[in-house]
């Protein structure tokens, strides 16, 4: 079921938003369902791994209700040369905020560019039982490309996580 849409602005990450992403960050990850994480790091942390995506060119979008972060999406370069084509998709939303469109939107802008910055693929791991993103990444057309058995130890229960792609070889910058 689809919610009404909220009013939520997408816009790229600044320095200012990096406490209000922190919270975001922590309320998703203390859910032990979603993220790899089961609480954010430190702020100064944070800080650390947000201005370093800044500085290398790495997308990463912020979804902003009020001026409060309520989602993100990011997309980390691999650091091999002979992978830098390759990004790794991060992303997540505070649950007031998930079924009406905002996680999409997100993606949307976070992807294009990074296709726009010369990514040729996308990847990402997301657990088997998260049906709600496993559809949204199928239909921004994520592949699946394997099943990662028992890839994810959470609260004493083994869960698999199944690795899709995304591909664009086609971007007039390459």
């Amino acid at each position: 079921m689809t919610l009404p849409p909220m009013m939520v602005d997408i816009a790229p990450i600044v320095p200012e938003h990096i406490e209000s992403y922190r919270r975001a960050l922590d309320i998703v990850a203390r859910e032990r369902r979603y993220l790899t994480l089961h609480e954010a790091f430190p702020l100064t942390e944070t800080r650390a791994f947000v201005l370093g995506l800044m500085e290398k060119g790495d997308p990463m979008f912020v979804a902003l209700a009020n001026g409060e972060v309520v989602g993100w999406c990011d997309i980390q370069r691999h650091p091999f040369s002979a992978h830098s084509h390759r990004g790794t998709l991060g992303m997540g939303l505070v649950p007031d905020y998930r079924g009406r469109g905002v996680g999409a939107r997100l993606m949307d802008q976070t992807v294009s560019q990074a296709f726009a910055a010369g990514f040729v693929r996308i990847e990402l791991n997301v657990r088997a039982d998260n049906l709600r993103a496993v559809r949204l990444y199928e239909k921004a057309g994520f592949v699946r490309e394997g099943v990662l058995r028992d890839a994810v130890f959470v609260d004493g229960e083994f869960h698999d996580a199944i690795a899709m792609a995304l591909i664009d070889r086609g971007h007039p910058s390459r």
